[in-house]
């Protein structure tokens, strides 16, 4: 179970790297080369994607982090 828990929190830890990574900031990033034919609204519709996808991994990190400290105490 433990060895799982590792594995999961591994692959959410890249995940989350990857989402933030994936953010831009003040018009540049990797989102804006991804969406550059989009237009504005295709980018803020992936932007907004990426927001959820990204807190949804933050929470997924937190959970999998207190269960990995529940199973070492």
């Amino acid at each position: 179970m433990l060895t799982v828990v590792v594995v999961l929190h591994l692959l959410i830890s890249i995940g989350l790297i990857v989402s933030i990574l994936l953010h831009s900031g003040k018009g540049t990033g990797l989102s804006s080369e991804i969406t550059g034919g989009l237009g504005y609204q295709g980018a803020t519709v992936i932007e907004r994607y990426l927001d959820r996808i990204t807190v949804g991994l933050a929470i997924a990190f937190l959970v999998t982090t207190l269960v990995l400290v529940l199973f070492l105490k």
